[in-house]
């Protein structure tokens, strides 16, 4: 088998969606499986359908495009703002689109028009993240827009935290969103079917409530691939944290001195390298796996193991008492940023592992 891989055990995604479906659903809040951080894997899809995901979301037009080519049969919406120039291709592969620009709302009702189709939109609002969204004395007059534009329909509001700021989901924000759900279909009379409260890290917070107002549903990504809640990345009970491991080959391994000598300078990417500790002389192994391919200040080595830095193209690692000979490989566990970056990158092979033994289909 090929390296660098990541090896990604479908079983345990299927478990962790099953998991996080049902408790969700005893809140009455359904879930958007979010496929971003998978390219768009048909594969993944087919088993996040499985386990009982009815919308799949992504922030990339390409891949809700390739998961429809693949026939994957399931309700797309593109969860981030679509560009001016992908408004056509927006009504034709998604369903729903999430937007807080009138500019692009116009846009896509045109498109929509010369697709002769209705397209959902979903307004996001901004509490606080600063990432995307509408300010919310601003909500009602672009509801008053859209509503008055052709061959869009209204599907719901929501909200983004804990991406750009840290913003924590808690009682205020959440009850904030649910108040103005209520405000706009008073204002409207209307009823609005998706109050989207936010991503992963909203699970402290809907899981801990026995009131979660008008959230109705959560777009998670990272909770189901990594089994772990983003705020503190901590794991979550009962889910597999091991889903996706990275596995890389190891192409040097000698005895070298600990510290750097000559005069130093930046390092590739710009930075000044951080004083290394003098251990003395140490068993260096270096992997073929670098900047390029992940993110290696979101790797988890095995015990015994340290990662010591990396380049482009080498991951550099003190392997202690733990001889790597060449030709040997080391298994890491990932964190969201390293798996996004691991899995972007066409030098990293995706191995999925069985599925209970069953055939993968949609």
């Amino acid at each position: 088998m090929s390296a660098p891989r990541l090896e990604i055990n479908l079983h345990k995604i299927h478990h962790n969606a099953s998991i996080l479906i049902q408790r969700l659903a005893a809140r009455g809040i359904s879930v958007t499986a979010v496929t971003k951080a998978t390219i768009g894997s048909p594969e993944i899809a087919c088993i996040l359908l499985n386990a009982g995901i009815n919308t799949l979301g992504d922030s990339r037009i390409e891949n809700i495009e390739t998961m429809r080519r693949a026939g994957v049969a399931a309700t797309m919406s593109l969860i981030r703002s679509p560009m001016l120039s992908h408004v056509a291709r927006a009504v034709i592969y998604a369903d729903i689109s999430f937007n807080s620009e009138l500019e692009v709302i116009r846009g896509l009702s045109s498109a929509a028009q010369k697709a002769k189709r209705n397209h959902g939109v979903v307004l996001m609002v901004e509490l606080g993240d600063l990432r995307e969204g509408i300010m919310p004395g601003d909500l009602e007059q672009t509801v008053r827009e859209l509503l008055s534009l052709p061959n869009l329909v209204l599907k719901g509001i929501g909200t983004n935290l804990a991406c750009r700021s840290g913003v924590t989901p808690d009682d205020r924000n959440m009850t904030e969103l649910s108040t103005l759900a209520d405000a706009i279909e008073e204002k409207f009379n209307l009823t609005l079917d998706i109050v989207s409260g936010g991503n992963s890290p909203n699970l402290n917070w809907a899981l801990g409530n026995h009131d979660t107002g008008r959230v109705n549903n959560l777009r998670l990504g990272e909770s189901i691939l990594l089994g772990c809640e983003p705020l503190q990345r901590l794991p979550i009970e009962g889910l597999h944290t091991d889903a996706i491991t990275l596995v890389a080959e190891v192409i040097e391994s000698k005895d070298k001195p600990s510290q750097p000598w000559g005069k130093l300078g930046q390092t590739a990417f710009g930075q000044r390298a951080p004083p290394a500790a003098d251990q003395g002389r140490i068993t260096q192994a270096i992997l073929a796996i670098g900047e390029q391919d992940t993110d290696p200040g979101g790797l988890q080595a095995p015990a015994g193991i340290d990662i010591l830095g990396a380049s482009s193209d080498h991951l550099i690692v003190n392997s202690g008492q733990c001889h790597q000979p060449v030709g040997s490989e080391i298994r890491f566990q990932l964190n969201y940023s390293a798996m996004l970056r691991a899995m972007t990158s066409p030098f990293v092979e995706k191995v999925m592992g069985a599925y209970d033994g069953k055939a993968i289909t949609c």
